[in-house]
């Protein structure tokens, strides 16, 4: 009997396709994925590490260009900058879902690198604003949610330790920016120093342009104004925002004023030079180390006891510090403890996520953080003009805030694990 053949012809059924959201999709490594993430760690380098570094600019303008304003004026410089870094961040987060990163690295590299132009040429209080407090810092809010947003559309079980490898690069850019500052600003002077950071900055936001792309698609929403209200329908997303906000609200004020309160306890102006670049760089370690074991206990889990310890080397160490060491060893251990904040908010962000909403989702959390940034500040130069030069309700102020977050993380936590203790959350 002859044997049967198969029809050749016979139609085959189409191949499944593959859905890029699965997470047996993301990668967790390969060469686009650690390109992505360092070129992410440029963009944080030169966004959050430039934030980092405000303190340096705090303390040459009250003794140089703005020495007739008072340190509440003056803050107000900083805190505009960390307002307008995040405030446009729902914009900017929605911009990159239905986009992607390219085109506000683009737009992000122009406004942060013009406005730091302007700044080398400023003479006037009101120009500092202009330049510095707003013109820079919207360039930032662009540059920082492009790096931010595509580290999770490669990563997914490595995406605490990648978030802290990229946030390590603003750890980095906070200790070469206040030691390029503090020696070229005497030898070249403020004005060519300001202008060779820009450059610095736009030749890395180049190669940042090369490397950082999205693997997954966008998927373009129609702009709403209800796109913006529907993450607050989450009372997780919520419980987040405001334990970000309250923390957030201290957690600039000793950065900002670690070299003024060191040279008024008598540290000479060389050393104090150093404080920031230690305290950044203890940062990143706090950036990486926490992240990488959010991998194994949980983002949750890990903010609690990073954001409680952090709160306690403000009120334990930087409340009585009055020596060269206290100040040194506050710088380290706050560098550290503070650093891990960074990393594991975009790591809690994406818990309560779907990635194609994150763009957004982290934008809206940064707009709410923006007022914190806005006012911390000036409420803290306006307590040491009131204690007279004195710097211990500052720290207080700081320490308190900072752990009325920590209870509220804690709660955050509670809520995220069903009330359960001994979870991965």
């Amino acid at each position: 009997m002859e044997e049967k053949q198969p029809n050749d012809f016979a139609i085959q059924p189409a191949p499944e396709t593959v859905n890029p959201w699965h997470p047996s999709q993301f990668p967790d490594g390969g060469k686009d994925a650690w390109l992505c993430l360092f070129g992410g760690a440029f963009c944080l380098f030169c966004s959050f590490g430039w934030l980092s570094c405000v303190g340096v600019f705090q303390n040459y303008y009250q003794f140089n260009q703005l020495r007739d304003h008072s340190s509440s004026q003056i803050a107000w410089i900083a805190s505009l900058e960390i307002f307008m870094m995040f405030f446009p961040g729902p914009i900017v987060g929605f911009f990159y879902d239905n986009h992607g990163p390219k085109y506000l690295i683009v737009f992000g590299a122009f406004f942060h690198v013009f406005g730091l132009m302007m700044s080398s040429l400023c003479k006037e209080y009101y120009q500092f604003i202009l330049a510095q407090g707003i013109c820079s810092p919207l360039g930032l809010n662009c540059i920082f949610n492009a790096g931010m947003a595509t580290i999770p559309t490669w990563f997914l079980k490595k995406r605490g330790m990648a978030y802290g490898i990229m946030a390590a690069g603003s750890g980095l850019g906070g200790v070469i920016f206040p030691i390029m500052a503090s020696h070229l600003i005497p030898e070249i002077g403020f004005g060519w120093t300001m202008r060779t950071l820009a450059f610095m900055i736009l030749g890395l936001l180049m190669i940042s342009l090369l490397t950082v792309k999205s693997r997954l698609p966008p998927r373009p929403r129609a702009l709403e104004f209800k796109v913006f209200l529907e993450p607050f329908r989450d009372i997780r997303f919520v419980m987040i925002v405001i334990s970000s906000w309250l923390f957030f609200l201290g957690l600039f004020i000793p950065i900002n004023y670690i070299e003024v309160q060191a040279l008024a306890g008598g540290m000479s102006f060389r050393l104090a030079g150093y404080l920031l670049p230690i305290l950044n760089s203890t940062s990143i370690f706090g950036r990486v180390l926490p992240g990488a074991l959010a991998d194994k206990v949980g983002p949750y889990n890990m903010q609690v006891v990073m954001s409680f310890f952090a709160a306690i080397i403000v009120l334990a160490l930087g409340l009585p510090a009055s020596s060269n060491a206290a100040f040194i060893a506050f710088a380290a251990l706050y560098g550290f403890a503070s650093g891990a904040y960074v990393s594991i908010l975009p790591a809690q962000l994406t818990k309560i996520t779907k990635i194609e909403h994150i763009g957004l989702r982290t934008g809206v959390t940064f707009f709410c953080l923006s007022f914190a940034g806005l006012v911390g500040n000036p409420i803290a130069g306006a307590i040491v003009d009131a204690d007279n030069g004195k710097f211990h309700g500052l720290s207080i102020f700081a320490g308190v805030v900072m752990i009325a977050g920590a209870v509220m993380f804690t709660m955050t936590r509670m809520l995220y694990a069903q009330w359960k203790l001994f979870v991965l959350a």
